[in-house]
């Protein structure tokens, strides 16, 4: 299996290596130091040798950091973590929630006379340093190695995954052409090459896959392009044997050790990402006298905006992993279900993945949350959480493939038995929502901060939320979690044909229960309305089909739109997945997707 479920911390652990990197803070001199979840790549996912937070802390979420005085420790996570964190962390970490409190609040209370904050110029962005320079312009930052590293004792060796080349029928551009065309655009705008530092950037660019990060197909590199079309790709050369003669002579690899002595080579303005690129780097460019310009990560936009081959790819995958769940959901109707186990559910999942021949790995671990636990939005299971199944238990079951030809991302809620009043509710307005946004027409120039409210607007008529976006965007046999297109509040970039997002709503109750429902869906040009005016309108194509649980829904509560919508999209999961189901789904299949 590809999903484990150790638990990879444990409290007890963090008192004595906070004391360890005290020490050392002391004898460094500085009075705070930063623990950052990223990884000099900038990344969501971390490999096993760069997951800091969690060695010192405790604390597993996707996204958080921590900031170390000589006397108090501060662990900041938002909404979605703030019950985790608590269950994870031992008492001399304090949880914050940010980002109602970020750091520099923290700092300015907790080190009110100013004091030295020691940082490691690798894993903060030039955009974070300067941001908090300037809330605490009485403080000094003093860039430096890395503290954790000199008290962790035994962590793990850097990740050495081959790269390999990804098919140009699934990437459907060629990198000569993709190179070709970035170039162009920083001839026109007058920069000399850009560095890109995101490595699902330097994946898309030149058509290759890895293995560094767990669920995502990207290798720990960098890249250098220039505005002559050729390139530099900075990662270990012995990991590289299969795609040298995929590169071509255009694209010289480099080790990343030699980052220092190429820049120093550059002449010419150099685009620069302050929102990706570290502090390190932005420092090696000063030093070298480099002119650099601040832009966006050429690659970010058209990454995001999928052509024909990435989106028939991913349409292919949906349909693949749509077999797999369907499948999964027959045997969960067939079973005894108070036997089951949260774990034997995720297992039994990636068993059904499995059986399709082209799983390459699950895009995340798999969330499988039972009662209580469901509550629990990023919720993974391990040995010592792993709940047993009972009666009305509603689950939150969120999983995803990694497939050659696309990446999917699914959640269903189920129910053990007959659900409450309360949970169907709460359920159907959480399905409202997600229909709504389904449903959705609008023009272009519309972004994501937009849309949100469409998804949580019957929740918040009775007085219910959710602390998470509602959708975020997703990669084409990449990362599950891709930028720069949002559905939430902060997604101020205009949604563009071509654009993968989830769709996502949901409601928690501490203690009590989780609900979420999720469909990838991709954005496209809408059809003309008669007697509507003549505007350049864009709509969702839906990617996921999968039944939804009818048992969960309260009738009453949806309109006639909403309710034919669901029969349409019922109706569409017979047409294309019905015919690729064996026979002993059958009849589960045709229960779950009849009309209301």
């Amino acid at each position: 299996m590809f999903q484990t479920f150790d638990s990879a911390t444990r409290p007890e652990q963090g008192p004595p290596r906070l004391s360890d990197l005290r020490e050392v803070m002391a004898e460094v001199g500085v009075d705070a130091y930063l623990i950052p979840r990223a990884d000099r790549f900038q990344g969501e996912y971390v490999a096993a040798r760069d997951d800091r937070l969690a060695w010192l802390t405790g604390f597993t979420g996707s996204a958080g950091f921590a900031v170390v005085t000589r006397d108090k420790a501060g662990v900041f996570v938002d909404g979605r973590y703030r019950v985790q964190v608590r269950a994870q962390v031992a008492e001399v970490f304090t949880p914050l929630d940010w980002p109602a409190i970020t750091h520099a609040d923290w700092l300015a209370e907790e080190l009110p006379k100013g004091g030295t904050v020691g940082f490691d110029p690798w894993l903060h962005t030039m955009e974070e340093i300067d941001r908090l320079r300037s809330a605490l312009p009485a403080h000094s930052f003093r860039a430096m190695e890395n503290l954790i590293d000199r008290v962790w004792s035994d962590q793990p060796e850097p990740p050495a995954a081959p790269i390999t080349a990804h098919p140009l029928e699934f990437a459907g551009e060629l990198h000569e052409a993709k190179r070709r065309r970035l170039a162009k655009e920083l001839k026109v705008d007058g920069d000399a090459a850009a560095l890109i530092t995101l490595p699902d950037s330097v994946a898309w660019l030149f058509n290759i896959r890895g293995a560094d990060i767990p669920r995502n197909p990207i290798a720990h590199a960098f890249a250098l392009l220039r505005a002559d079309g050729t390139a530099n790709l900075l990662t270990d050369p012995e990991k590289c044997d299969a795609v040298r003669d995929h590169l071509g002579p255009e694209v010289a690899i480099l080790p990343e050790s030699e980052l220092p002595a190429l820049l120093a080579t550059l002449r010419g303005r150099v685009r620069i990402d302050p929102q990706s690129t570290p502090q390190a780097i932005a420092d090696l460019l000063r030093e070298a006298e480099v002119e650099t310009r601040h832009g966006t990560d050429p690659c970010r936009l058209p990454k995001a905006i999928k052509n024909e081959g990435e989106m028939a790819g991913m349409r292919d995958a949906h349909l693949r992993d749509a077999t797999a769940m369907c499948r999964f959901l027959a045997w969960f109707d067939r079973a005894d279900q108070t036997s089951l186990s949260e774990i034997d559910l995720v297992q039994s999942l990636e068993a059904f993945r499995r059986d399709t021949g082209m799983l390459r790995e699950i895009s995340f671990d798999t969330i499988a949350g039972a009662g209580p636990n469901g509550a629990l939005p990023h919720y993974r299971v391990t040995t010592d959480s792993n709940r047993d199944l009972i009666e009305g238990d509603l689950i939150v079951l969120d999983s995803g493939g990694q497939y050659p030809d696309g990446t999917t991302d699914i959640t269903r809620t189920l129910v053990v038995g007959t659900p409450g009043l309360e949970e169907a509710r709460a359920y159907t307005l959480v399905l409202k929502g997600m229909i709504a946004i389904s449903r959705a027409r609008f023009p272009r120039g519309v972004a994501g901060t937009h849309l949100d409210v469409l998804a949580r607007y019957h929740l918040w008529l009775a007085g219910m939320d959710y602390d998470h976006g509602t959708g975020h965007g997703v990669g084409a046999y990449l990362c599950v979690h891709e930028g720069p297109q949002r559905l939430a509040r902060g997604g101020d970039v205009a949604l563009q044909p071509g654009m993968i997002l989830s769709n996502e709503p949901g409601y928690y109750r501490d203690g009590a229960f989780g609900i979420r429902i999720e469909n990838l869906i991709a954005v496209q040009p809408a059809d003309p309305l008669s007697g509507g005016d003549a505007r350049d309108m864009l709509c969702f194509e839906t990617l996921t089909w999968v039944p939804i649980d009818r048992n969960l829904i309260d009738l009453s509560l949806l309109d006639p739109e909403e309710r034919s919508w669901i029969d349409g999209y019922h109706e569409n999961c017979r047409d294309k997945i019905g015919p690729l189901l064996p026979d002993d789904c059958g009849e589960w299949f045709e229960a779950a997707t009849e009309k209301l």
